[in-house]
């Protein structure tokens, strides 16, 4: 456990010493990731672009600050987000906004968002073809906001994000490589969670990872 810890420290200089290095001596035009996120939200406009949108009653963009360092990312919206436009706000939402609570934050200081915008039909798993679609949007999206961690919530998020097919027992518990400035951790989606309330502990260890990949606080233990 101490070489893991060692392992991470290492990896949170290193992100830190890339943003400072990245574009070193030039000036460069301010980003403005809230121009950014709207700019990608008007070209989705109401999309059309696969069969979701004849079913959905809300396309869900996303909702969070934009110059977050946490940003989560799930499935796709459920009931609940598609009748609101909203990302998760049903139950598991409401275990997430617990979530992030707990880490000592609130949900308008990390942003959340879906590898789709639309909810699929009785919640099914996205198709392919779905996915091809939307995921540039969720790209840009990551583009625009620059996280420093990306937590990746669920079985199918996590998967499609890291391109593999390794269950997520196996994918959980460390940070992988994303992009040069953001590793990507995944948990289990809160969702499971209710079902299997005994993996609490597991995702909980996930968030101290994260909190301390970002320098956060670590709540203090009750006595």
């Amino acid at each position: 456990m101490t070489d893991f810890y060692g392992d991470l420290e290492q990896l949170k200089a290193q992100l830190e010493r890339q943003q400072e290095l990245k574009n070193p001596g030039v000036r460069v035009k301010k980003r403005d990731p809230k121009k950014l996120l709207a700019n990608i939200s008007q070209e989705l406009g109401n999309c059309r672009r696969c069969d979701l949108h004849s079913t959905r009653k809300h396309l869900v963009f996303g909702k969070g600050n934009p110059d977050a360092e946490l940003m989560f990312v799930g499935e796709a919206p459920g009931a609940d987000e598609d009748l609101q436009g909203e990302p998760f706000v049903g139950r598991a939402g409401q275990l997430l906004g617990k979530i992030i609570t707990a880490m000592g934050k609130s949900r308008d200081q990390v942003y959340i968002a879906n590898i789709l915008k639309c909810r699929p039909p009785e919640n099914r798993n996205p198709k392919p073809d779905e996915i091809a679609v939307c995921s540039p949007f969720l790209r840009r999206q990551i583009e625009a906001i620059q996280p420093k961690v990306i937590c990746a919530l669920g079985t199918f998020a996590a998967q499609t994000m890291l391109k593999t097919n390794t269950a997520i027992g196996r994918l959980r518990g460390r940070p992988h490589p994303f992009t040069e400035t953001c590793v990507l951790i995944p948990t289990y989606h809160p969702a499971y969670l209710l079902r299997s309330p005994s993996k609490k502990k597991e995702v909980w260890n996930d968030m101290q990872l994260i909190m301390k990949l970002l320098g956060w606080p670590l709540p203090q233990a009750k006595s």
